[in-house]
């Protein structure tokens, strides 16, 4: 795929610390990136500043509010100009020089691929290894109880995810998607749900498409860094936003997606995972309680939402199922 038009879409939001290397390696691609377009969700520090030497060869778009990162992605993605794959990316990410190419090659193999990811090593905030390095990211699964977790997270890279592989989805902080799937899986002309704000919207979007029969696949040749500042074990010193919005996104998620088969199959797991986020969020975690009443307010429109999705859906209830049965 020498010849493939790929936009890098990147969202801002106080991203000083690391928005300047993210460019820089973007920019440095072996496989020369169409254009890179920067949503900076309305900043409140040295952000747009430090995009302004950029502005030659990066397209650059202030909004006035933070309308989240799904729908910022959405707006860097409507902007861009007739690419054939989108690359989002975080700003705490650092490519190799061959990422986006290896990826390139690694798609060709299969018109059904629709998205494609690489193996991402967890990096410190001055983008060293560890010695020896550790995994952030070899793509995400799905646990029984309906919970998605990155592969390998934590893990020594030791070699045991260096075999190219389909896996359900790309984590969204460094992922190629092809525009034929974006436009295909979108709900109404939206790629990412807005409704999600921020987190879990990957998630989302790596299940509708295999819902509606698209694969991912991950490629391990291509490399990047990532800087990760949300997992499970960091919960305690999140903010109590993204806390509300996790716990929010995880019921949002599975209201648009679950087919009741898969319901049917995990109904123990899930039931008993349930009861731990609600006790957590009643005993201790009282900022995420609005996630409950957030629900409520958008439920028409995510009912709206998954009437779409299982109209449009292409795959077998056994095919989906197999996903969720928490192997790697």
């Amino acid at each position: 795929m020498s010849g493939a038009r790929v936009a890098i879409t990147i969202v801002t939001y106080n991203s000083a610390q690391y928005i300047s290397g993210c460019l820089e390696q973007a920019l440095q691609q072996e496989h020369a990136p169409l254009e890179v377009i920067v949503i900076d969700n309305a900043s409140c520090d040295d952000t747009v500043s430090l995009l302004r030497p950029f502005e030659k060869h990066v397209r650059v778009i202030c909004n006035q509010r933070n309308t989240g990162f799904a729908a910022a992605q959405n707006q860097a993605i409507s902007a861009a100009r007739l690419p054939d794959w989108v690359l989002t990316l975080n700003p705490d990410v650092r490519l190799r020089g061959d990422f986006v190419g290896t990826l390139l090659a690694a798609a060709a193999s299969d018109d059904a691929i629709g998205s494609v990811c690489g193996k991402l090593l967890s990096a410190s905030c001055d983008f060293t290894l560890g010695s020896p390095p550790l995994l952030d990211s070899t793509g995400i699964y799905f646990t029984p109880s309906f919970r998605h977790l990155d592969r390998g997270n934590g893990e020594q890279d030791r070699g045991q995810y260096d075999r190219p592989e389909y896996v359900f989805g790309g984590t969204g902080a460094a992922c190629l998607y092809r525009k034929t799937m974006i436009d295909d899986v979108s709900i109404a002309g939206e790629f990412f749900d807005p409704d999600f704000f921020a987190y879990r919207e990957d998630a989302d979007v790596a299940w509708r498409a295999q819902l509606f029969g698209w694969r991912c696949l991950y490629a391990p040749s291509a490399v990047g860094l990532h800087v990760r500042a949300v997992v499970p074990e960091k919960r305690g010193k999140l903010s109590p936003l993204i806390n509300m919005h996790s716990v929010k996104n995880r019921w949002l998620m599975r209201i648009k997606n679950t087919t009741p088969d898969l319901y049917r199959r995990y109904w123990l797991p899930v039931t008993a995972r349930d009861f731990v986020v609600v006790g957590g969020c009643l005993l201790g975690e009282w900022s995420s309680l609005p996630a409950f009443w957030r629900i409520l307010q958008i439920r028409k429109s995510a009912l709206e939402k998954r009437r779409e999705i299982m109209r449009r859906r292409r795959a077998t209830d056994d095919y989906i199922a197999a996903w969720f049965r928490g192997e790697r």
